[in-house]
């Protein structure tokens, strides 16, 4: 554990020093856009963070492969080099789309790419925790995999809207992932603790919380297409790397996890609990734009915090409600895995602490969400977010601004 609490630490610092360098080198060279009409931040702000993550990425990774007690994950260091390949991809087309805004279908395609080299070179769905199921084809475990590399990708770039929402909510949602894949491994009788989805998990951790003391409200420094697609794109990478790799032989219900009911199905159910917010918002926004007859990467002000926004959420009490249903959710599906603390072993089954914790978790969160402060709906009565967003955007700027960009989405 101690390695892991390393490479946290130094990732972080190594991501907030670049964060601070990248911030200080888009102001003086001028490179970020103008306001866009559903943007909800008031000034002109850099939107190339994420190549400061990338580097932290890189840098953490370095420090793993001469670092002994990582020996086992670089021992076959071709999946490593190919997530890493597929990550850079990833970055250049997010840090072009970020200056000068490519066409979503261009995006989407490089997407692909990026998934597929990792599906051939890195990490596969062998196996999904349903009944022992194993993927008989080759072919069938590739497309699998690229489309849920994919599918999360945009999830995570679609909340990405509002001060540290998307750091946030990631960090938390791996802080949870590397807890599991730590404990799976115990309970799966590995011989070691290190692995390429802890450290991928730890990595992520780290880079969010050395990123989000340059992007909290109010923001300097946004992670753009380049930073949300990234994180998107490692974390389903590290869920495969330990869900989708598991013997099915081992996943007895009554064995693994501390739930008789839920063991065998935790492995496939929290990687979708920690990345359960995006993915839902994703899935509203396509429907949506699908049933009015658009791109479903088409934008508008409909995401899940504009509504938030319109309810009368300020920015800082919409993003902490976010981070609190991340929590929630992911939490309960890990206490339904984690063995019981001895005060709690009379009660039975035991996978219940996780699921009484959740209903009471997501209750609060819903009276969170559905009854903003007082001062907050007051204000908003006055002039509700999207009209501060729309008075904002026509509003002159500074002399230092460059010319707008065309409006597009930041999924």
């Amino acid at each position: 554990m101690t390695q892991y609490v390393f490479i946290i630490l130094f990732t972080a610092f190594v991501t907030l020093a670049l964060s601070w360098g990248v911030w200080q080198l888009s102001l003086k060279f001028k490179l970020y856009p103008g306001i866009r009409e559903r943007d909800v931040h008031k000034t002109p702000t850099p939107r190339l963070g994420g190549i400061a993550m990338f580097l932290g990425v890189l840098a953490a990774f370095g420090v793993s492969a001469v670092n002994p007690f990582f020996d086992i994950v670089w021992a076959d260091s071709g999946p490593v080099l190919a997530i890493l390949g597929a990550t850079l991809i990833i970055v250049i087309v997010g840090v072009v789309d970020d200056l000068y805004d490519l066409d979503w279908m261009i995006k989407l395609g490089m997407q692909f790419l990026a998934a597929g080299i990792i599906a051939l070179f890195g990490v596969q769905i062998f196996s999904l925790p349903i009944g022992g199921l194993t993927i008989g084809s080759s072919w069938a475990s590739i497309t699998l995999t690229i489309f849920a590399i994919v599918l999360v990708m945009n999830a995570v770039n679609f909340i990405d809207g509002l001060d540290g929402l998307v750091a946030g909510v990631c960090l938390i949602a791996n802080g949870v992932f590397f807890v599991y894949s730590y404990l799976l491994v115990r309970e799966t009788g590995s011989s070691t603790f290190f692995n390429l989805a802890s450290l991928l998990a730890a990595v992520l951790i780290g880079v969010c919380l050395g990123f989000l003391p340059m992007n909290w409200n109010p923001a300097k420094l946004f992670m753009g297409d380049a930073g949300a697609l990234m994180l998107g794109l490692l974390m389903a990478t590290s869920a495969i790397a330990v869900t989708g790799q598991l013997d099915p032989a081992i996943l007895d219900p009554d064995v693994l996890g501390r739930s008789q009911l839920l063991g065998a199905f935790i492995p496939i159910l929290l990687p979708v609990a920690v990345v359960l917010l995006p993915l839902l918002d994703f899935g509203m926004a396509v429907l949506r734009r699908m049933s009015a007859g658009k791109s479903p990467f088409s934008p508008d002000r409909k995401h899940l915090h504009h509504r938030m926004l319109d309810l009368g959420h300020s920015s800082r009490s919409a993003v902490l409600i976010f981070y609190a249903w991340t929590a929630i959710v992911a939490f309960a599906f890990l206490l339904m895995f984690m063995p019981a603390p001895a005060w709690l072993e009379w009660v039975r089954p035991s996978y219940l602490i996780g699921i009484v914790y959740g209903v009471i978790g997501i209750a609060a969160c819903l009276v969170l969400t559905v009854t903003p402060p007082a001062r907050a709906r007051a204000s908003a009565g006055a002039q509700t977010p999207a009209e501060t967003a729309a008075s904002e955007a026509s509003a002159p700027g500074p002399t230092t601004l460059t010319t707008p960009a065309p409006a597009k989405e930041t999924p």
